[in-house]
C-alpha cells in the first residue's frame, strides 16, 4: 500500500481564530487524516486554551470534504462506551464516514484523575481498557446491546442506525505491550505507536528504530496467534516523540530520510504535529507546508 502523510492539529485555537483555518488547510494540502488528542488537558498546555476533540472534529467535518478525521487517541480515562459510541455514531454520519477512532489504554496525565477518582495502575488501566475495546466495537456494530462488566456496562443501548462506515468505522489501536498488542491484533483496522518512551531524551535513532522494529514483530506475533495476517494492517507512527523529533521537520531532505527509515519497517502511515510557536511542536510553517506537498509525492513517487 502507498504511504500516507497525515498531521495532527491540537486542539489550543478559538474556532474563528484560526481554529477552522488549519482543518481546511490541511485538506488544502493533501493530508490524509487530520486528528487531534482527546484530552480534556495536556501537558504544557494545561494552562492555556484547549478544545475538546469530538465537538471540534464535528465542526471540522462540516469545513471539509475529503479529508479523514480522527483522535489520537481516545482513552477510557474519562470516557464510556455507551456514550462515546452514540457520539461516534454522529460525527460519522455528520462527516459522510470521514471518521477513524484512534484508541488507548490512556496514562496518569490531568485527565487520570480529573473526574475525582485515584489514578488507575498500569494492570487497572489494561484491565479496563480489556474491556473498553470490545464493548465499543460491540455498541458500534449492533443496534441494541445489554452487557455487564467489571467496569462498564450496557442495558438496551440503542444505536440506531449505526455508523456510515460498515460494519463500523475503523479503530486505531495504541499499543506497544503484550494484552494491548492483542486487543489491536482482533480489534484494530490500524495500529499506532509513538516509538519507544525510554529512549525520548536519551536514546539514538538507532535506538529507536530497533525498538519499533520489536514492536512491529510483536503485532505481527499478536496477530498471528488468531490466524490474522497482519500486510494488510495500517501500521501508525504518531511522530515527534523519537530522537529526531527536533530535526525531522527542518527540511523536506530530513523528513523524507526520516520517512524512509520507518516506512521500510512496515509504517503505511506516518503522522507529524502541525506547529504550535513556542511549544514542543514549534516548527517553521513553511517547511512544514513544503513537507506535506513535495515529501509525500516523493514518497509515492
Amino acid at each position: 500500500m502507498s504511504p500516507r502523510l497525515s498531521t495532527v492539529i491540537l486542539p489550543v485555537r478559538r474556532w474563528h481564530e484560526g481554529g477552522r483555518d488549519q482543518w481546511v488547510r490541511a485538506e488544502q494540502l493533501g493530508f490524509h487524516t487530520a486528528y487531534t488528542y482527546d484530552h480534556l488537558s495536556w501537558r504544557a498546555f494545561r494552562e492555556g486554551p484547549w478544545f475538546g476533540a469530538v465537538p471540534t472534529l464535528t465542526a471540522a467535518a462540516g469545513a471539509t470534504e475529503r479529508l479523514r478525521l480522527g483522535t489520537l487517541v481516545t482513552s477510557p480515562n474519562f470516557r464510556h462506551p455507551v456514550t462515546l459510541a452514540k457520539e461516534l455514531i454522529t460525527l460519522d454520519d455528520v462527516s459522510g464516514g470521514r471518521v477513524t477512532l484512534g484508541i488507548g489504554a490512556g496514562g496518569n496525565g490531568f485527565d487520570a484523575t480529573a473526574l475525582g477518582q485515584e489514578p488507575w495502575s498500569p494492570r487497572e488501566r489494561a484491565d479496563r481498557f480489556a474491556e473498553f475495546v470490545p464493548l465499543l466495537d460491540t455498541l458500534l456494530t449492533e443496534g441494541a446491546v445489554s452487557s455487564q462488566g467489571t467496569f462498564y456496562s450496557a442495558v438496551e443501548a440503542r444505536n440506531i442506525p449505526g455508523c456510515v462506515q460498515r460494519p463500523r468505522l475503523p479503530f486505531a489501536v495504541a499499543a506497544t505491550g503484550p494484552r494491548g498488542l492483542r486487543l489491536a491484533a482482533r480489534h484494530g483496522q490500524a495500529w499506532v505507536t509513538t516509538g519507544d518512551p525510554k529512549l525520548f531524551e536519551e536514546g539514538t535513532p538507532e535506538q529507536s528504530l530497533e525498538a519499533l522494529r520489536g514492536q512491529v514483530g510483536r503485532l505481527e506475533a499478536a496477530c498471528a496467534e488468531i490466524g490474522r495476517e497482519v500486510g494488510p494492517m495500517e501500521k501508525i507512527l504518531l511522530t515527534g516523540f523519537t530522537p529526531e523529533r527536533n530535526t525531522m521537520l527542518e527540511s523536506v531532505d530530513a523528513f523524507v530520510d526520516f520517512a524512509g527509515r520507518h516506512l521500510e519497517l512496515g509504517f503505511t502511515e506516518l503522522v507529524i504535529h502541525a506547529p504550535i510557536p513556542d511549544s514542543d511542536f514549534a516548527a517553521d510553517e513553511s517547511v512544514f507546508e513544503k513537507i506535506a506537498i513535495e515529501a509525500s509525492a516523493q514518497l509515492n513517487g
